[in-house]
């Protein structure tokens, strides 16, 4: 391959990584005014999310560390957001009985109020964002980017 093609190819890549980034900032100018009409931010909501997931999963809490790697965040910013959430009163914050360096965090009866509350229009919000792509391109970009998140995972550090 010459150097020209291979100047292309970084280019297009490139570009492609720039499309990356505006639309994922496109995408935090239309959902965070979303959030914010029920008092929360889109980061509090990942983790209120995380929560409600493993709730159903039959996890009542979870380490901020296991958040934190859910969420890929960095525990200084999981600590943060919690602290916010559970001022809200939508989050509740215990220690470990096995390991009293352990912080866990559990969702409260007005965090699991706040997040049907979210939800209820929550699908129309999501269909409104991907109505601009027919269906089978809305299944080709998803499987893009699980195949891309794989490819990160292989690149991420182990913590």
């Amino acid at each position: 391959m010459g150097k020209n093609a291979s100047s292309q190819g970084s280019k297009g890549t490139e570009a492609v990584f720039h499309s990356f980034l505006r639309s994922y900032g496109l995408l935090r100018q239309i959902m965070e005014p979303y959030f914010a009409r029920f008092g929360v931010s889109g980061p509090q909501w990942g983790v209120l999310r995380v929560l409600q997931r493993a709730e159903t999963n039959g996890e009542r809490k979870l380490r901020l560390k296991d958040l934190g790697e859910r969420l890929f965040i960095q525990p200084p910013s999981v600590t943060a957001v919690g602290d916010r959430l559970e001022r809200l009163g939508f989050v509740k914050r215990s220690g470990s009985k096995t390991d009293l360096r352990v912080r866990c965090v559990s969702l409260t009866s007005d965090g699991r109020k706040l997040l049907g509350e979210v939800l209820e229009g929550h699908p129309e919000k999501i269909d409104t964002l991907f109505r601009g792509l027919s269906a089978g391109e809305r299944q080709t970009l998803g499987d893009l980017l699980t195949k891309f998140e794989e490819h990160l995972k292989c690149l991420t550090p182990t913590r």
